[in-house]
């Protein structure tokens, strides 16, 4: 695993090669710059890192203050360390720079040797409605990758106060669209950058993010088990806890089914269904395999199939399967079982809860940066341009 921070010489050392003895040394390291908020981190930012990654060598990553955010946003919902920390835990990150400017400068990408900066193919706004990338465009180094369809902060919240349970398989039930009226539409119609899509899982795109490496010999296979939900910061201080618990760690994550996390969480949890949870957890650094719609009892078949050595749980409570049995007694029952405390006890629901208690805040910050965006496309159509054309906006 490439630890965030290191630079050519130290991936070669880990290598064992000597400086500058590599073929990508001797091409010259091309560095890729991203930045953003990174506020409730989901598969979607992820998979623009992965995409951001793949067009050099190495990934640096700005991540914005609260106080930036709140000047040009609104509220975000985690701390500045909290998403300082999600954006270390992705895999494909390099090296993260805390406290990034929230409009893109040459000077910036100078600073941190960067050749040139991705973005998705929506559009990034300042409080004044400016292009936060229109110095870079004009300079042309500037890149774009494609947005996640199927998923976005805006439809997460809205899933969270809407309280109902058709995300789970259905999205085109009228009372899941409900939301896109407070957390999706201006009051003068949709912007085509902020709304709500249906995410539509695809066998390649699990291949993209899956690391694809198989346990090697010597390997200690640790598997541990649940929801994931909202996969966050509490997830990522466990699953680092997991990690450490062997010197060649390779950790495999159980999903429970949609149906089978609200059988023991209730409500309409989850927020996040199967598909997306997958794709949140693969992307985390600290994990190798995943298994999709792990069964609840942690049993002989399991244990056995993956040849696991050790299986861990954190401090949260652990559910009696459906007939009132303890979902580890075979692990507990060979002594490989082991509870961690990862020293943080956030869980989904004060998530949750942080959404209900700000939801007049998060409305109007989400009604506010479509109402900018929306005045950027009616410009757009007056010059006859399409959505495509967003990228050009600023540098004409």
């Amino acid at each position: 695993m490439i630890k965030n921070g290191h630079h050519a010489a130290d991936r070669e050392a880990e290598r064992g090669e000597p400086p500058g003895g590599s073929d990508l040394d001797q091409r010259s390291v091309v560095r890729v710059w991203c930045d953003g908020c990174y506020d409730m981190v989901h598969y979607g930012h992820s998979n623009q890192l992965r995409q951001a990654k793949a067009m050099g060598d190495y990934l640096v990553v700005g991540v914005h203050t609260d106080a930036e955010i709140s000047r040009h946003k609104g509220p975000p919902v985690f701390t500045q360390a909290e998403r300082y920390k999600m954006v270390r835990a992705i895999k494909w990150v390099d090296e993260i720079v805390e406290g990034a400017p929230y409009v893109t400068t040459l000077q910036t990408l100078d600073q941190f040797n960067c050749d040139f900066c991705v973005h998705g193919d929506d559009i990034t706004l300042t409080v004044d409605g400016e292009d936060t990338y229109a110095e870079v465009k004009r300079e042309q180094r500037y890149r774009e990758c494609k947005r996640t369809q199927g998923v976005s902060t805006t439809d997460l919240v809205g899933r969270m106060l809407l309280m109902t349970k058709t995300h789970h398989s259905n999205m085109d039930n009228p009372d899941y669209l409900q939301h896109t009226d407070n957390f999706g539409k201006g009051p003068k119609g949709h912007s085509p950058w902020t709304g709500v899509s249906q995410f539509l899982q695809t066998s390649q795109k699990i291949i993209q993010f899956a690391s694809g490496k198989e346990p090697q010999a010597g390997d200690t296979i640790i598997y541990v088990a649940g929801a994931f939900d909202l996969f966050h910061i509490g997830h990522v201080d466990f699953l680092e806890k997991v990690y450490n618990q062997a010197e060649k760690p390779y950790v495999i994550v159980g999903l429970h089914f949609d149906q089978e996390v609200n059988r023991y969480k209730g409500k309409n949890y989850p927020i996040m269904n199967v598909h997306e949870r997958t794709l949140s957890v693969l992307a985390c650094r600290y994990v190798s395999e995943v298994v999709i719609g792990a069964p609840y009892a942690v049993g002989r078949d399991l244990l056995d199939h993956f040849k696991v050595d050790l299986v861990c749980h954190g401090k949260t409570e652990v559910f009696p399967d459906k007939d009132g049995s303890d979902p580890y007694a075979e692990p507990k029952k060979r002594g490989v079982f082991r509870t961690l405390d990862s020293d943080n006890g956030l869980t989904t629901d004060d998530i949750v809860q942080r959404i209900i208690e700000n939801r007049l805040l998060f409305e109007a910050r989400n009604q506010k940066k479509e109402a900018k965006e929306m005045a950027v496309f009616e410009a757009m159509k007056r010059r006859g341009e399409t959505t495509e054309d967003a990228a050009k906006l600023a540098s004409q």
